[in-house]
């Protein structure tokens, strides 16, 4: 390939469960779990592909997330933050 300003980098694509198992891999004592990465994802915090029945996530994203969660880059929206499994809150 060339060294052009027109490349992109791929990004690394992951089933929840394939990231948690790649995160594993890179740190055998990692406290972060599948449920807790799927969480992230369906909360909105860590942007996702739906691709037919598969929850996928940038796994460059993850890593990021899990080196500053407080970046405003991972910020929820108020709308997308009360809402929780298709329910929300009346006011």
């Amino acid at each position: 390939m060339n060294n052009n300003s027109n490349e992109f980098k791929i990004p690394r694509m992951r089933t929840v469960h394939e990231a948690a198992q790649e995160l594993k891999e890179m740190d055998e004592h990692t406290a972060v779990t599948e449920y807790h990465i799927r969480r992230l994802a369906l909360s909105g915090v860590l942007p996702r592909v739906q691709a037919g029945r598969k929850l996928l996530i940038n796994f460059d994203n993850l890593i990021e997330y899990l080196q500053n969660p407080t970046s405003d880059k991972f910020q929820v929206h108020t709308a997308t933050a009360d809402d929780v499994n298709g329910i929300r809150r009346i006011n």
